[in-house]
Protein backbone atom coordinates (compact mmCIF):
# COMPACT_ATOMS: atom_id res chain seq x y z
CA UNK A 1 0.00 0.00 0.00
CA UNK A 2 0.93 3.50 -0.87
CA UNK A 3 1.36 5.42 2.70
CA UNK A 4 2.65 9.09 3.57
CA UNK A 5 3.90 10.34 7.00
CA UNK A 6 1.36 12.53 8.04
CA UNK A 7 1.11 15.05 11.26
CA UNK A 8 1.40 13.62 14.45
CA UNK A 9 0.73 15.89 17.77
CA UNK A 10 3.39 14.63 20.44
CA UNK A 11 2.97 17.66 22.24
CA UNK A 12 -0.52 16.73 23.35
CA UNK A 13 -0.60 13.32 23.06
CA UNK A 14 1.54 12.41 26.42
CA UNK A 15 2.06 8.42 25.55
CA UNK A 16 5.14 6.75 25.36
CA UNK A 17 8.29 7.51 22.78
CA UNK A 18 8.40 6.61 19.66
CA UNK A 19 4.55 7.83 18.65
CA UNK A 20 4.30 8.41 14.15
CA UNK A 21 1.00 8.96 11.62
CA UNK A 22 0.66 8.03 8.01
CA UNK A 23 -1.51 9.13 5.59
CA UNK A 24 -3.49 6.16 3.88
CA UNK A 25 -5.78 6.03 1.27
CA UNK A 26 -8.82 3.60 1.47
CA UNK A 27 -10.32 1.63 -1.24
CA UNK A 28 -13.19 4.61 -2.48
CA UNK A 29 -9.93 6.96 -2.01
CA UNK A 30 -10.07 8.87 1.01
CA UNK A 31 -7.39 10.47 2.79
CA UNK A 32 -7.54 8.75 6.59
CA UNK A 33 -4.90 8.74 9.24
CA UNK A 34 -3.13 6.09 11.43
CA UNK A 35 -1.05 6.16 14.31
CA UNK A 36 1.09 3.33 16.09
CA UNK A 37 2.69 3.45 19.30
CA UNK A 38 5.43 0.17 19.11
CA UNK A 39 7.33 0.04 22.35
CA UNK A 40 10.91 -1.87 22.53
CA UNK A 41 9.10 -4.36 25.29
CA UNK A 42 5.85 -4.82 23.24
CA UNK A 43 6.38 -9.06 23.67
CA UNK A 44 2.36 -9.18 24.09
CA UNK A 45 1.28 -7.62 20.59
CA UNK A 46 -0.84 -5.01 19.39
CA UNK A 47 -3.92 -3.23 20.54
CA UNK A 48 -6.43 -2.12 17.89
CA UNK A 49 -7.55 0.80 19.23
CA UNK A 50 -10.85 1.89 17.50
CA UNK A 51 -11.96 5.46 18.75
CA UNK A 52 -15.37 6.28 18.96
CA UNK A 53 -17.59 9.69 17.12
CA UNK A 54 -15.24 12.75 17.50
CA UNK A 55 -12.16 11.39 18.46
CA UNK A 56 -8.52 11.00 16.94
CA UNK A 57 -5.27 9.36 17.63
CA UNK A 58 -3.66 11.68 20.10
CA UNK A 59 -6.64 11.01 22.59
CA UNK A 60 -5.49 7.81 23.16
CA UNK A 61 -1.63 8.90 24.21
CA UNK A 62 -2.42 7.98 27.95
CA UNK A 63 -3.84 4.27 26.60
CA UNK A 64 -1.15 4.00 24.75
CA UNK A 65 1.35 4.69 27.47
CA UNK A 66 -0.26 2.53 30.00
CA UNK A 67 -0.61 -0.45 27.34
CA UNK A 68 3.31 -0.22 26.86
CA UNK A 69 3.83 -0.52 30.47
CA UNK A 70 1.61 -3.56 29.75
CA UNK A 71 4.12 -4.59 26.45
CA UNK A 72 1.79 -3.64 24.11
CA UNK A 73 1.75 -1.65 21.33
CA UNK A 74 -0.83 0.24 19.53
CA UNK A 75 -2.46 1.28 17.27
CA UNK A 76 -5.24 4.05 16.34
CA UNK A 77 -7.44 5.69 13.65
CA UNK A 78 -8.60 9.23 12.60
CA UNK A 79 -12.01 7.34 10.88
CA UNK A 80 -13.21 9.45 7.93
CA UNK A 81 -14.87 12.51 8.60
CA UNK A 82 -13.12 13.35 12.05
CA UNK A 83 -9.62 14.11 13.20
CA UNK A 84 -7.18 15.11 10.70
CA UNK A 85 -9.06 12.60 8.16
CA UNK A 86 -10.89 13.81 5.24
CA UNK A 87 -13.71 15.56 6.36
CA UNK A 88 -16.97 14.75 3.71
CA UNK A 89 -18.46 17.90 4.26
CA UNK A 90 -17.61 21.73 3.31
CA UNK A 91 -18.74 22.53 7.13
CA UNK A 92 -16.24 20.47 8.74
CA UNK A 93 -17.45 20.89 12.19
CA UNK A 94 -20.17 18.26 10.86
CA UNK A 95 -19.63 14.59 11.82
CA UNK A 96 -21.21 12.41 8.84
CA UNK A 97 -20.75 9.55 6.95
CA UNK A 98 -22.75 8.46 3.59
CA UNK A 99 -22.95 4.99 4.74
CA UNK A 100 -22.40 3.04 7.77
CA UNK A 101 -19.98 0.65 5.90
CA UNK A 102 -17.72 3.02 4.57
CA UNK A 103 -16.05 2.75 8.13
CA UNK A 104 -14.94 -1.08 7.01
CA UNK A 105 -12.90 0.74 4.02
CA UNK A 106 -10.90 2.47 6.77
CA UNK A 107 -10.47 -0.44 8.72
CA UNK A 108 -9.15 -2.66 6.15
CA UNK A 109 -6.63 0.40 5.43
CA UNK A 110 -5.36 0.55 8.87
CA UNK A 111 -4.74 -3.04 9.06
CA UNK A 112 -2.61 -3.07 5.81
CA UNK A 113 -0.95 -0.08 6.91
CA UNK A 114 -0.28 -1.94 10.66
CA UNK A 115 1.14 -5.54 8.45
CA UNK A 116 3.28 -2.99 6.36
CA UNK A 117 4.87 -2.05 9.61
CA UNK A 118 4.82 -5.68 11.23
CA UNK A 119 3.19 -4.74 14.19
CA UNK A 120 3.41 -6.66 17.03
CA UNK A 121 1.35 -9.84 16.82
CA UNK A 122 -1.46 -11.30 18.57
CA UNK A 123 -3.64 -8.42 17.35
CA UNK A 124 -6.07 -6.94 20.11
CA UNK A 125 -9.12 -5.18 19.34
CA UNK A 126 -10.60 -2.55 21.78
CA UNK A 127 -13.18 -0.65 20.26
CA UNK A 128 -14.67 2.24 22.18
CA UNK A 129 -17.91 4.01 21.90
CA UNK A 130 -18.76 4.08 17.89
CA UNK A 131 -15.66 2.40 17.66
CA UNK A 132 -17.57 -0.25 19.16
CA UNK A 133 -20.01 -0.53 16.66
CA UNK A 134 -17.40 -0.40 13.62
CA UNK A 135 -15.15 -2.74 15.28
CA UNK A 136 -18.28 -5.69 16.25
CA UNK A 137 -18.89 -5.36 12.67
CA UNK A 138 -15.28 -6.23 11.93
CA UNK A 139 -15.31 -9.24 14.01
CA UNK A 140 -17.95 -10.54 12.02
CA UNK A 141 -16.18 -9.04 8.26
CA UNK A 142 -12.99 -11.64 9.94
CA UNK A 143 -11.00 -9.08 11.60
CA UNK A 144 -7.56 -11.03 12.55
CA UNK A 145 -7.79 -10.53 16.31
CA UNK A 146 -7.06 -13.04 18.90
CA UNK A 147 -9.53 -11.31 21.25
CA UNK A 148 -11.82 -8.31 21.78
CA UNK A 149 -12.42 -5.72 24.32
CA UNK A 150 -15.35 -2.72 24.17
CA UNK A 151 -15.82 0.44 26.27
CA UNK A 152 -19.68 2.24 26.69
CA UNK A 153 -19.70 0.19 23.06
CA UNK A 154 -22.25 2.10 20.53
CA UNK A 155 -24.77 -0.96 19.50
CA UNK A 156 -27.41 1.29 20.56
CA UNK A 157 -28.03 4.81 21.05
CA UNK A 158 -29.65 6.60 23.87
CA UNK A 159 -32.97 8.57 23.20
CA UNK A 160 -35.29 10.08 25.29
CA UNK A 161 -38.73 9.66 25.18
CA UNK A 162 -39.21 12.76 24.34
CA UNK A 163 -36.38 12.50 21.52
CA UNK A 164 -37.18 9.23 20.35
CA UNK A 165 -39.99 9.84 17.36
CA UNK A 166 -37.74 12.76 16.02
CA UNK A 167 -34.91 10.14 16.17
CA UNK A 168 -37.38 7.39 14.43
CA UNK A 169 -38.61 9.93 11.87
CA UNK A 170 -34.93 11.20 11.40
CA UNK A 171 -34.17 7.65 10.93
CA UNK A 172 -36.71 6.51 8.60
CA UNK A 173 -37.06 9.85 6.22
CA UNK A 174 -34.30 12.73 6.94
CA UNK A 175 -31.95 11.47 4.49
CA UNK A 176 -34.86 10.99 1.70
CA UNK A 177 -36.25 14.06 2.24
CA UNK A 178 -33.15 16.11 1.83
CA UNK A 179 -32.07 17.06 5.12
CA UNK A 180 -29.76 14.50 5.71
CA UNK A 181 -26.62 16.94 5.94
CA UNK A 182 -28.00 18.97 8.60
CA UNK A 183 -27.06 18.77 12.21
CA UNK A 184 -28.85 16.57 14.73
CA UNK A 185 -31.37 18.93 16.47
CA UNK A 186 -30.01 19.11 19.81
CA UNK A 187 -26.62 18.73 18.72
CA UNK A 188 -23.81 21.71 18.55
CA UNK A 189 -21.58 22.28 15.69
CA UNK A 190 -18.92 22.74 18.71
CA UNK A 191 -16.86 20.08 20.24
CA UNK A 192 -18.78 19.06 23.58
CA UNK A 193 -15.34 19.59 26.13
CA UNK A 194 -15.20 23.35 24.46
CA UNK A 195 -18.75 24.08 25.09
CA UNK A 196 -19.74 22.55 28.47
CA UNK A 197 -18.48 22.75 31.64
CA UNK A 198 -16.37 19.90 33.67
CA UNK A 199 -19.41 20.18 36.44
CA UNK A 200 -21.84 16.71 34.99
CA UNK A 201 -19.84 16.19 31.81
CA UNK A 202 -21.49 12.86 30.65
CA UNK A 203 -17.76 12.27 30.18
CA UNK A 204 -15.72 11.62 32.65
CA UNK A 205 -15.29 12.36 36.86
CA UNK A 206 -11.98 12.71 36.01
CA UNK A 207 -10.76 16.90 35.83
CA UNK A 208 -7.12 16.74 34.94
CA UNK A 209 -8.55 14.16 31.63
CA UNK A 210 -11.29 16.35 30.90
CA UNK A 211 -8.36 19.10 30.92
CA UNK A 212 -6.28 16.92 28.65
CA UNK A 213 -9.08 16.99 26.20
CA UNK A 214 -9.74 20.52 26.19
CA UNK A 215 -6.05 21.13 25.76
CA UNK A 216 -5.58 18.94 22.70
CA UNK A 217 -8.27 20.93 21.18
CA UNK A 218 -7.78 24.15 21.86
CA UNK A 219 -3.80 23.44 20.82
CA UNK A 220 -4.83 21.57 17.04
CA UNK A 221 -8.21 23.20 16.42
CA UNK A 222 -8.31 20.70 13.41
CA UNK A 223 -9.47 18.16 15.79
CA UNK A 224 -12.24 19.88 16.18
CA UNK A 225 -15.83 18.59 15.50
CA UNK A 226 -18.53 18.99 16.61
CA UNK A 227 -21.99 17.20 16.55
CA UNK A 228 -23.75 14.56 13.79
CA UNK A 229 -25.58 14.90 10.58
CA UNK A 230 -28.86 13.68 10.53
CA UNK A 231 -27.44 11.47 8.15
CA UNK A 232 -24.81 9.98 10.44
CA UNK A 233 -27.42 9.76 12.82
CA UNK A 234 -30.00 7.43 10.32
CA UNK A 235 -26.78 5.38 8.94
CA UNK A 236 -25.80 4.62 13.07
CA UNK A 237 -29.16 3.77 13.97
CA UNK A 238 -29.44 1.28 11.30
CA UNK A 239 -26.57 -0.06 11.24
CA UNK A 240 -27.19 -0.48 15.48
CA UNK A 241 -30.47 -2.95 14.74
CA UNK A 242 -28.77 -5.11 11.95
CA UNK A 243 -25.64 -5.91 14.48
CA UNK A 244 -28.81 -6.50 17.12
CA UNK A 245 -30.39 -9.48 15.17
CA UNK A 246 -26.83 -11.24 14.55
CA UNK A 247 -25.69 -13.71 17.21
CA UNK A 248 -22.74 -12.87 19.44
CA UNK A 249 -19.05 -14.13 17.86
CA UNK A 250 -17.39 -16.97 18.98
CA UNK A 251 -14.37 -14.33 20.60
CA UNK A 252 -13.45 -13.79 23.77
CA UNK A 253 -14.76 -10.17 24.85
CA UNK A 254 -14.65 -8.16 28.00
CA UNK A 255 -16.55 -5.15 28.13
CA UNK A 256 -16.67 -2.37 30.43
CA UNK A 257 -19.41 -0.02 31.25
CA UNK A 258 -19.83 2.78 33.30
CA UNK A 259 -23.04 3.06 36.35
CA UNK A 260 -23.47 6.47 34.85
CA UNK A 261 -23.24 6.07 31.09
CA UNK A 262 -25.67 8.81 29.60
CA UNK A 263 -24.56 8.59 25.87
CA UNK A 264 -25.05 5.02 24.48
CA UNK A 265 -28.12 2.70 24.83
CA UNK A 266 -27.26 1.02 28.10
CA UNK A 267 -29.96 -1.95 27.25
CA UNK A 268 -28.06 -3.01 23.88
CA UNK A 269 -25.24 -3.71 25.99
CA UNK A 270 -26.61 -5.76 29.12
CA UNK A 271 -28.79 -7.54 26.29
CA UNK A 272 -25.58 -8.28 24.03
CA UNK A 273 -23.51 -9.25 26.61
CA UNK A 274 -26.35 -11.70 28.29
CA UNK A 275 -25.79 -13.64 25.31
CA UNK A 276 -22.51 -13.76 24.62
CA UNK A 277 -21.12 -17.26 25.42
CA UNK A 278 -17.64 -15.83 25.75
CA UNK A 279 -17.77 -12.33 27.04
CA UNK A 280 -17.80 -10.45 30.61
CA UNK A 281 -19.74 -7.16 31.63
CA UNK A 282 -17.48 -5.23 33.98
CA UNK A 283 -19.67 -2.69 35.17
CA UNK A 284 -17.52 0.47 36.65
CA UNK A 285 -19.22 1.88 39.22
CA UNK A 286 -19.73 6.05 39.09
CA UNK A 287 -18.28 5.93 35.66
CA UNK A 288 -19.33 7.87 32.73
CA UNK A 289 -18.95 7.34 28.99
CA UNK A 290 -15.06 7.63 29.01
CA UNK A 291 -13.92 5.00 31.42
CA UNK A 292 -10.54 4.68 29.97
CA UNK A 293 -10.09 8.37 31.08
CA UNK A 294 -11.53 7.99 34.42
CA UNK A 295 -9.84 8.82 37.53
CA UNK A 296 -7.12 6.81 38.30
CA UNK A 297 -8.61 4.75 40.75
CA UNK A 298 -11.14 3.38 38.06
CA UNK A 299 -9.16 3.15 34.83
CA UNK A 300 -6.01 1.45 36.36
CA UNK A 301 -8.21 -1.78 37.06
CA UNK A 302 -9.37 -1.45 33.63
CA UNK A 303 -6.20 -1.73 31.89
CA UNK A 304 -4.73 -4.26 34.15
CA UNK A 305 -7.89 -6.82 33.65
CA UNK A 306 -7.57 -5.12 29.62
CA UNK A 307 -4.02 -6.53 29.58
CA UNK A 308 -4.52 -10.07 31.53
CA UNK A 309 -7.47 -10.69 29.15
CA UNK A 310 -5.43 -9.58 26.43
CA UNK A 311 -2.48 -12.28 27.57
CA UNK A 312 -5.41 -15.02 28.40
CA UNK A 313 -5.61 -15.54 25.15
CA UNK A 314 -2.74 -14.50 23.61
CA UNK A 315 -1.78 -17.42 21.07
CA UNK A 316 -3.08 -16.13 17.70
Amino acid sequence: MTASPAPFFADVAGGPDGGCASWVKTSDGVRIRVGAWTPENADQGTVLMFPGRTEYIEKYGDFAREMALRGLATLAVDWRGQGLADRLLPDRNLGHVKQFSDYQQDVTAALDWATELQLPRPWHLVGHSMGGAIGLRALYEGLPVASCCFSAPMWGIQMSAAMRPLGNFMTAFGPMIGIGNRLVPTTSRQAYVLSNPFEDNTLTTDPHMFAMMQTQLKSHPDLVLGGPTIRWFSEGVRECRALAKRPAPEMPCLTFLGSNERIVDTGAIHHRMNSWAKGTLDLIDGGEHEVMLETPKMRQPIFDKMAAHFTAYGQS
